[in-house]
């Protein structure tokens, strides 16, 4: 699949909570600072359209809405859930060639620390690109 972008661009995994907001942020001000394009990509595995973390219509429209004021170009995709969100983030971003992949996490209490979540481990780990975590304020 193409991409309307002429630079590698920067990748978002977002979903529509704190964590989220705090990835687009960072990722729009990445993008911003290299010049290229913003793909935030949502993919919220495999519970479908019941899972909180899938973009529902008012979460578009406020994600659109805020990348309508970015100042980047942009794509949104909603990923499938046939795969967990990391392979799916992982995937696109080499897809694209992506220049950066920014993703957000949870804060965690000191035992918490010991084992980050899965797909953000996951995500570490394989990625080919370089992967910018960031946590919410």
């Amino acid at each position: 699949m193409s991409t309307p972008f002429t630079t590698p661009p920067v990748v978002v995994g977002y979903v529509p909570n704190a964590q989220g907001h705090a990835a687009l942020e960072h990722g729009i001000a990445e993008a911003r600072r290299r010049g290229t394009g913003l793909l935030v990509a949502n993919s919220a595995g495999s519970d479908g359209f019941a899972d909180p973390k899938r973009l529902d219509e008012d979460d578009a429209t406020e994600l659109q809405t805020q990348l309508d004021t970015a100042g980047v170009p942009f794509e949104v995709r909603t990923l499938g859930s046939s795969r967990s969100p990391s392979e799916h983030l992982v995937g696109l971003a080499e897809e694209v060639g992506a220049a950066l992949l920014v993703i957000g996490l949870r804060h965690r209490s000191l035992v918490g620390k010991l084992i980050m979540g899965s797909n953000a481990q996951r995500i570490l780990l394989d990625a080919t690109v370089p992967v910018l975590t960031v946590k919410a304020p």
